[in-house]
């Protein structure tokens, strides 16, 4: 670089530039040398290409974790939702520079409303859990508006496990029913459950038992009769997408997972989409802000003195959005139509053909999931679901929630989506069938193929190291 002095321009080096006394650095700021490895690009780049394949998702294989739908996330979507015009759009530019993410923001709306049957929809909420906290929260805004004193929710057992956490976090009381004998909502342990006090009651329709409630619309009556609401968790809207609504079941509020029915990614810690869709009677207490269409563009504005406000920063997770809203245009009402059909049909299909070996219990047809019992196998061999699941890793399966539901003992619950093929799913039965017929004591030393063998998971759980950092420091 050059300088200017009195006398001349002079050349000095960067070095000399920036040259500081030492002494004059305090020591704590001072530059240290780092002690890490002097490797060439070639073996970083190996080694955390390594590291990537001992990780699996959907790109890898069979995904039929039940619950959660884990669909093949599609490469348009990713492209769409990284394009610099999305990327680059911050919250605080001033709307008339946002109008373009604004109204795809809310025709996402219109479209979720139109999927679910219902009349408005909210964006905020970051994920599935928040949504329920976010609808309970309405829920409860609800009530106080119309005088009830309500502080129970009822919640059948076949029920997600964020239900009663949701519903608890609002300030409710947590009332529990059974099933009835063939999994299905047990109407009249309802009927003595529900009361003047009961604000809402939580259901997903089909249940986690891949079960569809014929009873649905006398059990909204019961409820609705007693003035409470229905709300509808949208954790297993895969199996009903384009065939039925929550609307049409009459219920009053349902979540959505974009990252379960709409194949944005799902897992490793989000970032997630949860949104809120609500019949009109409950669209004032949405919360703030809503986005409006006037005939100047698209604005965000206050719902209002009975909206229960915001419950997150900005407006949503709008990157998750983005993808969800590039499935739903490309899909297309028939498409998403026809993933549902895929879905319970490929349900059924494995259901059928492990069905002799592991037990399926809760009558035969099922919608997009399905829950086995390996309690035949503990019985006769010692063999648990834990060590089916971990078995199933050796063959590059990844294995099906396990020990959820509860209420079947030694449950594996199996969700192979749409995008399983008749392949996928023979050999899915084959590895299953065969970890069946297997010696016990190869099945309990599995799995062998991984990166890392058999874990402790109670000791895992009460016991984590995150980093090699803490490990150290424990040992000290």
């Amino acid at each position: 670089m050059y300088v200017q002095t009195k006398a001349r321009t002079k050349l000095i080096t960067d070095a000399e530039a920036t040259r500081v006394p030492e002494t004059d650095i305090p020591e704590e700021l001072r530059r240290r040398f780092l002690n890490i490895p002097n490797l060439p690009e070639s073996e970083v780049i190996r080694h955390y290409t390594r590291l990537a394949s001992m990780n699996f998702g959907v790109d890898n294989g069979p995904y039929p974790l039940g619950s959660c739908t884990m669909k093949y996330n599609p490469k348009y979507a990713d492209r769409v939702s990284s394009l610099q015009k999305f990327t680059d759009v911050h919250p605080y530019q001033d709307e008339s520079t946002t109008q373009g993410i604004l109204e795809i923001m809310y025709d996402m709306e219109r479209k979720l409303a139109s999927i679910a049957g219902m009349d408005s929809v909210t964006l905020q909420p970051a994920a599935g859990a928040h949504g329920e906290f976010t609808a309970m929260l309405m829920v409860k805004a609800y009530h106080k508006k119309n005088g009830g004193e309500r502080d129970e929710v009822i919640i059948p057992d076949s029920a997600h496990g964020t239900n009663p956490a949701s519903a608890a976090m609002v300030g409710y009381k947590v009332i529990e029913i059974p099933s009835a004998k063939d999994g299905s909502v047990n109407v009249d342990a309802l009927k003595a459950a529900i009361s003047p006090r009961t604000a809402a009651f939580m259901l997903t329709n089909p249940n986690t038992l891949g079960i569809f409630d014929r009873n649905i619309k006398e059990i909204a009556k019961i409820v609705h009769d007693a003035g409470a609401l229905m709300y509808y968790d949208g954790a297993n809207l895969n199996a009903i997408m384009g065939v039925t609504t929550p609307g049409d079941m009459d219920f009053d509020i349902v979540h959505f997972n974009v990252h379960k029915t709409f194949a944005a990614p799902h897992g490793g810690g989000g970032p997630g989409s949860g949104p809120v869709g609500v019949k009109k009677e409950l669209a004032q207490y949405l919360p703030s802000p809503i986005i409006k269409k006037t005939k100047n563009g698209y604005s965000l504005r206050d719902n209002g003195k009975l909206s229960i406000g915001k419950v997150r920063a900005f407006y949503g997770n709008v990157n998750v959005i983005l993808r969800g809203y590039a499935y739903i245009l490309r899909m297309g009402s028939e498409g998403l139509r026809e993933a549902t059909v895929r879905a319970v049909l490929n349900s059924n299909y494995l259901k059928e053909l492990i069905k002799d070996v592991y037990d399926v219990p809760y009558g035969s047809l099922k919608k997009h999931e399905f829950v086995a019992s390996a309690a035949r196998l503990k019985k006769e061999k010692g063999v648990r679901a834990l060590d089916v699941a971990k078995r199933m890793i050796d063959f590059g399966i990844h294995p099906p929630t396990i020990y959820f539901p509860m209420l079947v003992d030694e449950s594996m619950m199996f969700e192979p989506t749409e995008d399983c093929s008749a392949e996928d799913l023979d050999r899915m039965a084959d590895v299953l069938i065969q970890i069946a017929n297997e010696d016990p004591k190869t099945v309990l030393g599995a799995p062998y193929n991984s990166s890392v063998s058999r874990v402790d998971e109670t000791k895992a759980a009460k016991d984590s190291v995150f980093s090699t950092r803490y490990l150290r420091k424990k040992r000290q």
